[in-house]
């Protein structure tokens, strides 16, 4: 039977935080794929997905981000989507099947752009689709239980990968979008409002819709409202924690510690998210504040 995610969310769900970012800290390469850690080392990507298990997660994504075909040709492991994505689903799965939390661990995997532009046809659309649907064919086989695609920025490319999940598998699908541009910040840096995302979503059969990444929490709480101004279906949403700055030794940091990040969690839900974690720069600990934050409503 196919998972409800509606019934599911019906009470606020606490996602996860970072992977890059975790993983960057375990000695991850800059320019180096993540998903191939997951062959290569995947004792560190387990440390990642246990470790947001313990933090209170009910739902943890996957290490698969950019696991389709384009992405990985800039390494030439095009023809390692299907191994690649299957084994990061297999780790968090692993992760939330150990968990004791009343109703277990959910496991979303994680699907990001492709890195080509829709509106310039750089590629054409049936390779694109072509792409998705190999990575979100692999994920369900996997055990995923739905499928998130996450920090789309083009709204025509997110449509595409949602189609191909949807003819590709029988998991539900939550589409999420960057919303850090036009003037009220509220913008993908192509053009597409939130209000745009939630209708065209719906109509071409989205479990769910979201915003992730960004530039922090507070922002966000316009976004989800923008999206509950248009939409029944349930919201997600995951932010930074903070703009990112350079710190003395060069290293990116992201300035937002647990507690000031999950100072928004009230908000959030009072502006109608389901579902509230992390993007870049959170944490463990980032997630076990607001699994707090939660549970005190």
């Amino acid at each position: 039977m196919t998972f409800d995610l509606r019934t599911f969310s019906s009470v606020v769900k606490v996602s996860d935080g970072a992977w890059g970012t975790e993983l960057q800290n375990a000695g991850l390469a800059a320019g180096t794929p993540p998903e191939l850690w997951n062959t290569l080392h995947p004792h560190l990507i387990q440390k990642v997905a246990d470790s947001y298990v313990q933090a209170g997660s009910d739902v943890i994504l996957t290490n698969t981000f950019g696991a389709n075909r384009f992405v990985l040709a800039g390494v030439r492991s095009e023809g390692k989507v299907a191994q690649l994505a299957e084994e990061g689903v297999k780790i968090s799965r692993l992760a939330a099947d150990r968990s004791t939390r009343p109703g277990g661990v959910k496991v979303f995997a994680s699907i990001g752009p492709s890195g080509k532009i829709v509106m310039t046809e750089e590629v054409p659309r049936e390779k694109l689709l072509s792409a998705f649907a190999e990575a979100g064919e692999a994920l369900s086989w996997g055990g995923a239980d739905a499928i998130v695609l996450e920090t789309f920025n083009e709204l025509d490319e997110a449509m595409i990968a949602l189609e191909a999940c949807k003819k590709s598998t029988d998991l539900p699908v939550i589409v999420s979008m960057t919303f850090a541009s036009g003037p009220d910040k509220t913008s993908t840096i192509m053009g597409n409002k939130p209000t745009d995302l939630a209708r065209l979503a719906k109509r071409h059969g989205a479990d769910a819709v979201g915003a992730n990444c960004g530039l922090g929490p507070e922002n966000y709480i316009r976004v989800v409202e923008l999206l509950r101004q248009a939409t029944d279906l349930p919201i997600w949403v995951k932010p930074n924690a903070g703009l990112p700055i350079v710190g003395k030794d060069r290293k990116t940091v992201f300035p937002m510690g647990p507690e000031e990040f999950a100072g928004f969690v009230p908000a959030m839900v009072k502006a109608g998210a389901n579902f509230i974690g992390g993007c870049c720069g959170t944490t463990p600990r980032h997630i076990s504040a607001v699994r707090k934050a939660v549970d005190s409503l």
